[in-house]
Protein backbone atom coordinates (compact mmCIF):
# COMPACT_ATOMS: atom_id res chain seq x y z
CA UNK A 1 0.00 0.00 0.00
CA UNK A 2 1.37 3.43 -0.88
CA UNK A 3 1.88 5.66 1.59
CA UNK A 4 -0.47 8.63 1.39
CA UNK A 5 1.53 11.82 2.93
CA UNK A 6 -1.06 14.08 1.68
CA UNK A 7 -3.56 12.61 3.71
CA UNK A 8 -1.27 12.76 6.59
CA UNK A 9 -0.76 16.25 5.67
CA UNK A 10 -4.13 17.16 6.11
CA UNK A 11 -4.25 16.34 9.93
CA UNK A 12 -1.70 18.81 10.67
CA UNK A 13 -2.86 22.40 10.41
CA UNK A 14 0.65 24.15 10.69
CA UNK A 15 1.46 23.27 7.41
CA UNK A 16 -1.17 25.11 5.51
CA UNK A 17 1.16 28.18 6.69
CA UNK A 18 2.99 30.39 4.91
CA UNK A 19 6.89 31.74 6.06
CA UNK A 20 8.30 35.17 4.68
CA UNK A 21 5.18 34.36 1.98
CA UNK A 22 6.30 31.17 0.79
CA UNK A 23 5.09 28.15 1.78
CA UNK A 24 6.16 26.61 4.71
CA UNK A 25 8.44 23.86 4.28
CA UNK A 26 8.88 22.20 7.70
CA UNK A 27 12.67 20.35 7.87
CA UNK A 28 13.41 20.05 10.89
CA UNK A 29 11.50 17.65 12.72
CA UNK A 30 14.71 16.01 14.24
CA UNK A 31 14.34 18.52 16.58
CA UNK A 32 10.96 18.77 17.06
CA UNK A 33 7.95 17.12 15.44
CA UNK A 34 4.65 18.83 13.98
CA UNK A 35 0.97 17.86 15.65
CA UNK A 36 -1.50 16.47 14.42
CA UNK A 37 -4.93 17.34 14.65
CA UNK A 38 -5.72 14.00 16.76
CA UNK A 39 -3.35 15.23 18.99
CA UNK A 40 -4.22 18.73 19.51
CA UNK A 41 -7.75 17.89 20.25
CA UNK A 42 -6.84 15.13 22.70
CA UNK A 43 -4.72 17.33 25.03
CA UNK A 44 -8.04 20.21 24.57
CA UNK A 45 -10.71 17.76 25.59
CA UNK A 46 -8.51 16.41 28.59
CA UNK A 47 -8.12 20.24 29.90
CA UNK A 48 -11.54 21.09 29.17
CA UNK A 49 -13.41 18.01 30.59
CA UNK A 50 -11.42 15.49 32.47
CA UNK A 51 -8.79 17.69 34.45
CA UNK A 52 -7.87 16.64 38.05
CA UNK A 53 -4.77 14.85 39.55
CA UNK A 54 -3.79 11.28 39.16
CA UNK A 55 -3.69 8.87 41.86
CA UNK A 56 -5.51 8.63 45.15
CA UNK A 57 -8.55 10.50 44.29
CA UNK A 58 -12.12 9.36 44.54
CA UNK A 59 -13.94 11.64 43.07
CA UNK A 60 -14.86 11.53 39.08
CA UNK A 61 -12.29 13.92 37.70
CA UNK A 62 -9.50 12.54 39.43
CA UNK A 63 -10.47 8.91 38.44
CA UNK A 64 -11.01 9.65 35.08
CA UNK A 65 -7.73 11.58 34.57
CA UNK A 66 -5.81 8.73 36.22
CA UNK A 67 -7.64 6.15 34.11
CA UNK A 68 -6.24 8.33 31.13
CA UNK A 69 -2.73 8.76 32.49
CA UNK A 70 -2.31 5.22 33.54
CA UNK A 71 -4.05 4.21 30.05
CA UNK A 72 -1.62 6.41 27.92
CA UNK A 73 1.23 4.35 29.80
CA UNK A 74 -0.65 0.84 28.84
CA UNK A 75 -0.43 2.32 24.85
CA UNK A 76 3.22 3.38 25.40
CA UNK A 77 3.77 -0.24 27.06
CA UNK A 78 2.36 -1.60 24.18
CA UNK A 79 3.85 0.32 21.30
CA UNK A 80 7.26 -1.33 22.85
CA UNK A 81 6.72 -4.10 23.31
CA UNK A 82 7.10 -3.69 26.94
CA UNK A 83 6.47 -6.43 29.18
CA UNK A 84 4.05 -4.94 31.55
CA UNK A 85 3.34 -1.06 31.30
CA UNK A 86 4.94 -1.34 35.09
CA UNK A 87 8.48 -0.77 33.10
CA UNK A 88 7.40 2.60 31.50
CA UNK A 89 8.11 5.60 33.55
CA UNK A 90 7.47 8.97 32.62
CA UNK A 91 9.75 12.20 33.17
CA UNK A 92 9.30 15.39 31.51
CA UNK A 93 11.77 14.27 28.29
CA UNK A 94 15.15 11.71 27.70
CA UNK A 95 17.46 14.58 28.76
CA UNK A 96 16.16 13.45 32.30
CA UNK A 97 15.27 9.58 31.81
CA UNK A 98 19.03 9.69 30.73
CA UNK A 99 19.78 11.24 33.96
CA UNK A 100 17.61 9.38 35.84
CA UNK A 101 19.86 5.95 34.69
CA UNK A 102 22.76 8.04 35.31
CA UNK A 103 21.91 8.79 39.01
CA UNK A 104 20.18 5.88 40.41
CA UNK A 105 21.41 2.68 38.05
CA UNK A 106 25.08 4.57 38.74
CA UNK A 107 23.87 3.80 42.83
CA UNK A 108 22.67 0.86 42.38
CA UNK A 109 26.03 -0.26 40.71
CA UNK A 110 27.73 0.78 43.07
CA UNK A 111 30.57 2.78 40.82
CA UNK A 112 33.81 3.83 41.65
CA UNK A 113 37.69 3.74 40.77
CA UNK A 114 38.35 1.35 38.21
CA UNK A 115 35.14 0.89 36.93
CA UNK A 116 34.13 2.22 33.03
CA UNK A 117 31.19 3.57 31.35
CA UNK A 118 30.88 2.95 27.67
CA UNK A 119 29.25 5.91 25.62
CA UNK A 120 30.29 6.80 21.62
CA UNK A 121 31.22 10.10 20.20
CA UNK A 122 28.61 10.45 17.77
CA UNK A 123 26.21 11.07 21.00
CA UNK A 124 23.64 14.35 21.62
CA UNK A 125 25.25 16.12 24.45
CA UNK A 126 22.30 14.79 26.66
CA UNK A 127 24.19 11.22 26.57
CA UNK A 128 27.54 12.64 27.53
CA UNK A 129 27.39 15.05 30.20
CA UNK A 130 25.21 12.67 32.93
CA UNK A 131 27.89 9.92 32.57
CA UNK A 132 30.55 12.88 32.87
CA UNK A 133 29.06 13.75 35.61
CA UNK A 134 28.87 10.51 37.53
CA UNK A 135 32.45 9.61 36.77
CA UNK A 136 32.87 12.62 38.61
CA UNK A 137 30.84 11.47 41.22
CA UNK A 138 32.39 7.94 41.71
CA UNK A 139 35.81 7.98 40.51
CA UNK A 140 34.85 5.99 37.29
CA UNK A 141 36.44 6.06 34.12
CA UNK A 142 34.22 7.43 30.67
CA UNK A 143 35.27 5.56 27.41
CA UNK A 144 34.03 5.96 24.13
CA UNK A 145 33.55 4.22 20.56
CA UNK A 146 34.92 6.41 17.58
CA UNK A 147 33.36 7.12 14.50
CA UNK A 148 34.01 6.26 10.90
CA UNK A 149 34.34 8.34 8.18
CA UNK A 150 31.27 7.45 6.75
CA UNK A 151 29.23 8.16 9.85
CA UNK A 152 29.20 4.36 11.51
CA UNK A 153 30.18 4.23 14.74
CA UNK A 154 33.76 2.25 15.06
CA UNK A 155 33.10 -0.83 16.42
CA UNK A 156 36.68 -2.14 15.39
CA UNK A 157 37.60 -1.96 19.41
CA UNK A 158 34.74 -3.34 20.94
CA UNK A 159 36.25 -6.62 22.55
CA UNK A 160 38.99 -3.81 24.32
CA UNK A 161 36.63 -1.05 24.84
CA UNK A 162 33.99 -2.94 26.53
CA UNK A 163 35.99 -5.48 28.80
CA UNK A 164 35.46 -6.63 32.62
CA UNK A 165 35.75 -3.40 33.83
CA UNK A 166 32.51 -2.30 32.15
CA UNK A 167 29.59 -1.39 34.10
CA UNK A 168 27.34 0.48 31.60
CA UNK A 169 27.28 1.14 28.06
CA UNK A 170 25.03 4.03 26.54
CA UNK A 171 25.02 4.95 22.98
CA UNK A 172 22.65 6.48 20.24
CA UNK A 173 20.76 3.93 18.10
CA UNK A 174 19.65 7.25 16.09
CA UNK A 175 22.22 9.72 15.77
CA UNK A 176 20.09 13.23 15.65
CA UNK A 177 23.36 14.52 13.20
CA UNK A 178 24.34 12.14 10.80
CA UNK A 179 21.30 9.85 10.45
CA UNK A 180 23.02 6.87 11.66
CA UNK A 181 20.70 3.70 12.93
CA UNK A 182 23.34 1.65 14.96
CA UNK A 183 22.91 -2.09 15.03
CA UNK A 184 23.63 -2.47 18.51
CA UNK A 185 23.62 -6.23 18.66
CA UNK A 186 27.38 -6.99 18.79
CA UNK A 187 27.57 -4.57 21.40
CA UNK A 188 24.51 -5.88 23.33
CA UNK A 189 26.38 -9.32 22.63
CA UNK A 190 29.73 -8.20 23.99
CA UNK A 191 27.55 -6.56 27.23
CA UNK A 192 26.39 -9.67 28.14
CA UNK A 193 29.45 -11.66 28.01
CA UNK A 194 30.79 -8.67 30.11
CA UNK A 195 28.33 -8.39 32.79
CA UNK A 196 27.26 -4.77 31.48
CA UNK A 197 24.40 -2.91 31.50
CA UNK A 198 23.18 -1.35 28.13
CA UNK A 199 21.12 2.04 27.54
CA UNK A 200 19.98 3.26 24.19
CA UNK A 201 19.00 6.99 23.36
CA UNK A 202 16.33 6.38 21.31
CA UNK A 203 14.60 10.16 21.11
CA UNK A 204 15.34 9.92 17.37
CA UNK A 205 14.60 6.03 16.78
CA UNK A 206 11.41 5.18 18.32
CA UNK A 207 9.40 8.23 16.48
CA UNK A 208 10.41 6.82 13.07
CA UNK A 209 10.84 3.10 12.70
CA UNK A 210 9.70 -0.22 14.89
CA UNK A 211 11.26 -0.01 18.14
CA UNK A 212 10.70 -3.88 20.33
CA UNK A 213 12.59 -3.41 23.32
CA UNK A 214 12.33 -7.00 23.74
CA UNK A 215 14.01 -8.14 20.80
CA UNK A 216 16.76 -4.74 21.11
CA UNK A 217 17.54 -6.96 24.26
CA UNK A 218 18.94 -3.94 26.41
CA UNK A 219 18.50 -2.92 29.60
CA UNK A 220 16.74 0.60 29.05
CA UNK A 221 15.79 3.26 26.44
CA UNK A 222 14.82 6.91 26.30
CA UNK A 223 12.72 8.81 24.27
CA UNK A 224 10.82 12.22 24.09
CA UNK A 225 6.96 13.19 23.29
CA UNK A 226 7.76 16.23 21.23
CA UNK A 227 9.91 14.56 18.34
CA UNK A 228 7.13 11.58 18.07
CA UNK A 229 3.80 14.15 17.59
CA UNK A 230 3.20 14.81 21.08
CA UNK A 231 3.68 17.98 23.23
CA UNK A 232 6.69 18.98 24.72
CA UNK A 233 7.46 18.54 28.40
CA UNK A 234 6.74 14.63 28.61
CA UNK A 235 9.39 11.55 27.97
CA UNK A 236 9.72 8.23 28.99
CA UNK A 237 12.28 6.24 30.50
CA UNK A 238 11.80 2.14 29.16
CA UNK A 239 13.51 0.05 31.63
CA UNK A 240 13.56 -3.92 32.22
CA UNK A 241 11.41 -4.02 35.87
CA UNK A 242 13.69 -6.53 37.57
CA UNK A 243 16.06 -3.14 37.49
CA UNK A 244 13.99 -0.55 38.11
CA UNK A 245 12.57 -2.56 41.03
CA UNK A 246 16.47 -2.54 42.25
CA UNK A 247 17.67 1.13 41.49
CA UNK A 248 16.42 4.19 44.45
CA UNK A 249 14.46 7.11 43.45
CA UNK A 250 15.88 10.35 41.36
CA UNK A 251 13.84 12.31 43.25
CA UNK A 252 11.83 12.62 46.27
CA UNK A 253 8.16 13.97 47.35
CA UNK A 254 4.86 13.01 46.97
CA UNK A 255 3.55 10.08 45.08
CA UNK A 256 6.62 8.19 44.77
CA UNK A 257 6.45 7.13 48.63
CA UNK A 258 5.37 3.71 50.34
CA UNK A 259 5.11 5.50 54.11
CA UNK A 260 6.61 8.15 55.29
CA UNK A 261 7.95 8.67 59.22
CA UNK A 262 10.07 10.81 60.82
CA UNK A 263 12.07 8.35 61.28
CA UNK A 264 12.44 6.99 57.64
CA UNK A 265 10.30 6.51 54.63
CA UNK A 266 10.05 3.61 51.98
CA UNK A 267 9.33 4.16 48.80
CA UNK A 268 7.02 2.96 46.05
CA UNK A 269 7.37 -0.09 43.41
CA UNK A 270 8.25 1.21 40.16
CA UNK A 271 7.51 2.96 38.21
CA UNK A 272 5.71 5.19 40.57
CA UNK A 273 8.98 5.49 42.60
CA UNK A 274 10.38 7.57 39.73
CA UNK A 275 7.62 10.12 39.31
CA UNK A 276 7.59 12.35 42.56
CA UNK A 277 5.06 14.69 42.75
CA UNK A 278 2.50 15.68 40.18
CA UNK A 279 3.69 14.04 37.18
CA UNK A 280 2.97 15.87 33.28
CA UNK A 281 -1.20 14.20 32.87
CA UNK A 282 -2.20 16.42 30.14
CA UNK A 283 1.30 15.76 28.53
CA UNK A 284 1.12 11.92 28.96
CA UNK A 285 -2.26 11.94 27.31
CA UNK A 286 -1.70 13.94 24.48
CA UNK A 287 1.72 11.34 23.60
CA UNK A 288 -0.87 8.49 24.31
CA UNK A 289 -2.58 9.81 21.41
CA UNK A 290 0.42 10.61 19.07
CA UNK A 291 0.97 6.62 19.77
CA UNK A 292 -2.08 5.81 18.69
CA UNK A 293 -1.75 8.09 15.63
CA UNK A 294 1.65 6.40 14.78
CA UNK A 295 0.48 3.25 15.36
CA UNK A 296 -2.99 2.76 12.61
CA UNK A 297 -0.24 4.12 9.94
CA UNK A 298 2.19 1.61 11.18
CA UNK A 299 6.22 2.84 12.24
CA UNK A 300 6.93 0.35 9.39
CA UNK A 301 5.41 1.83 6.52
CA UNK A 302 6.67 5.72 8.13
CA UNK A 303 10.04 3.90 8.17
CA UNK A 304 9.51 3.12 4.59
CA UNK A 305 8.37 6.50 3.41
CA UNK A 306 11.23 8.12 5.31
CA UNK A 307 13.70 6.06 3.42
CA UNK A 308 12.13 6.97 0.32
CA UNK A 309 12.43 10.43 0.76
CA UNK A 310 16.20 10.42 2.83
CA UNK A 311 17.01 8.38 -0.34
CA UNK A 312 15.85 11.56 -2.90
CA UNK A 313 17.37 14.04 -0.56
CA UNK A 314 21.04 12.44 -0.55
CA UNK A 315 20.91 12.45 -4.28
CA UNK A 316 18.95 15.90 -4.41
CA UNK A 317 21.67 17.41 -2.33
CA UNK A 318 24.69 15.29 -3.56
CA UNK A 319 23.80 17.00 -6.78
CA UNK A 320 23.94 20.94 -5.32
CA UNK A 321 27.59 21.79 -5.83
CA UNK A 322 29.48 22.82 -3.15
CA UNK A 323 27.91 20.81 -0.57
CA UNK A 324 29.56 18.22 1.56
CA UNK A 325 26.84 15.65 3.24
CA UNK A 326 27.91 14.08 6.83
CA UNK A 327 26.75 10.71 7.74
CA UNK A 328 26.33 7.46 5.60
CA UNK A 329 26.30 8.28 1.85
CA UNK A 330 23.14 5.62 1.21
CA UNK A 331 19.80 5.37 3.30
CA UNK A 332 20.86 1.78 4.26
CA UNK A 333 21.66 1.74 7.98
CA UNK A 334 19.91 5.64 8.18
CA UNK A 335 16.75 7.36 9.15
CA UNK A 336 15.54 10.80 8.10
CA UNK A 337 18.00 13.52 8.78
CA UNK A 338 20.98 14.85 6.68
CA UNK A 339 23.34 17.41 7.36
CA UNK A 340 25.71 19.12 5.59
CA UNK A 341 27.88 21.89 4.69
CA UNK A 342 27.69 24.75 1.92
CA UNK A 343 31.55 25.76 0.75
CA UNK A 344 32.84 29.02 2.69
CA UNK A 345 29.21 29.43 4.22
CA UNK A 346 28.53 29.59 7.88
CA UNK A 347 25.59 27.69 8.56
CA UNK A 348 23.78 30.32 10.25
CA UNK A 349 23.52 32.13 6.83
CA UNK A 350 22.24 28.95 5.07
CA UNK A 351 19.60 29.14 7.65
CA UNK A 352 18.99 32.25 7.59
CA UNK A 353 18.47 32.74 3.57
CA UNK A 354 16.61 28.99 3.28
CA UNK A 355 13.94 30.93 6.20
CA UNK A 356 13.53 33.43 4.01
CA UNK A 357 12.20 31.21 1.40
CA UNK A 358 10.19 29.70 4.03
CA UNK A 359 12.65 26.35 4.36
CA UNK A 360 12.55 26.06 8.40
CA UNK A 361 16.12 24.01 8.89
CA UNK A 362 18.33 23.75 12.02
CA UNK A 363 21.51 24.83 12.05
CA UNK A 364 24.15 24.92 14.99
CA UNK A 365 26.12 22.30 16.65
CA UNK A 366 22.89 20.24 17.46
CA UNK A 367 24.05 19.38 21.04
CA UNK A 368 26.81 16.83 20.01
CA UNK A 369 29.79 19.15 19.42
CA UNK A 370 31.98 16.26 19.42
CA UNK A 371 30.40 14.81 16.29
CA UNK A 372 31.02 18.07 14.56
CA UNK A 373 34.73 17.97 15.97
CA UNK A 374 35.02 15.01 14.84
CA UNK A 375 34.16 15.78 11.51
CA UNK A 376 35.93 19.11 11.65
CA UNK A 377 33.48 21.63 11.37
CA UNK A 378 32.19 24.09 14.48
CA UNK A 379 28.45 23.69 13.08
CA UNK A 380 26.07 21.70 10.40
CA UNK A 381 23.26 22.04 8.18
CA UNK A 382 20.58 19.75 9.46
CA UNK A 383 17.46 18.91 7.55
CA UNK A 384 15.45 15.99 8.77
CA UNK A 385 12.03 14.49 7.91
CA UNK A 386 9.39 13.07 9.03
CA UNK A 387 6.07 11.14 8.02
CA UNK A 388 4.09 14.57 6.26
CA UNK A 389 7.82 15.35 4.54
CA UNK A 390 7.63 15.35 0.75
CA UNK A 391 9.79 15.16 -2.59
CA UNK A 392 8.61 18.60 -3.22
CA UNK A 393 9.87 20.25 0.02
CA UNK A 394 12.92 18.34 -1.01
CA UNK A 395 13.39 20.05 -4.17
CA UNK A 396 13.16 23.67 -2.27
CA UNK A 397 15.31 22.89 -0.17
CA UNK A 398 17.71 22.46 -3.24
CA UNK A 399 16.13 25.54 -4.95
CA UNK A 400 17.12 27.46 -1.78
CA UNK A 401 20.64 26.23 -1.68
CA UNK A 402 20.83 27.50 -4.90
CA UNK A 403 20.04 30.52 -3.54
CA UNK A 404 22.76 30.50 -1.08
CA UNK A 405 25.44 29.80 -3.26
CA UNK A 406 24.03 33.17 -5.57
CA UNK A 407 24.51 35.17 -2.64
CA UNK A 408 27.95 33.98 -1.31
CA UNK A 409 29.22 33.50 -4.80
Amino acid sequence: MTFDVARVRADFPILDREINGHPLVYLDSANTSQKPVQVLDAVREHSARHNGNVSRSVHTLGTEATTAYEGARAKIAAFLNAGTPDEIVFTKNSTEALNLVAHSAGQYLKLGPGDEIVISEMEHHSNIVPWQLLCERTGATLRWFGVTEDGRLDESNLDELVNERTRLISVVHMSNVLGTINDVSRIVARARHVGALVMLDSSQSVPHLPVDVRALGVDFIAFTGHKMLGPTGIGVLWGRYSLLAQMPPFLGGGSMIETVSMGGTTYAAPPARFEAGTPPITEAIGLGAAVDYLTALGMAEIHEHEQDITSYALKTLTDVPGVRIFGPATPEGRGGTVSFAVDGVHPHDVGQILDALGVEVRVGHHCAKPTCARFGVPAMTRASFYLYTTTEEIDALARGLDQVRKVFG
